[in-house]
């Protein structure tokens, strides 16, 4: 499948690759900040895995948001990155 195909064809789920962007980093940036605020708690930084996991499902909400909200692997996506934070295979 050349590249311009499978864009397009992920396109259909995934929506707009700019409003999908934009959708996700406005989300990332109010995590951000909120991971700032935890510190100035004297709360402890989250573990690696945890913020991947974070930016993986803010990832799959951007999709949900920009593209075809009813994709069931977007659901399944973020259930999964959710069970990966303490190590669940």
């Amino acid at each position: 499948m050349e590249t311009s195909e499978l864009l397009a064809e992920r396109g259909k789920t995934h929506g707009n690759y700019t409003d999908h962007a934009r959708i996700t980093q406005r989300l990332k940036l109010v995590i951000d900040d909120e991971l700032a605020r935890r510190e100035e708690r004297g709360q402890g930084q989250l573990h690696c895995t945890a913020l991947e996991s974070l930016d993986m499902i803010l990832h799959k909400i951007g999709r949900i948001i920009a593209g075809q909200w009813d994709h069931q692997d977007h659901w399944d996506d973020i259930a999964g990155y959710a069970k990966l934070v303490n190590g669940d295979p």
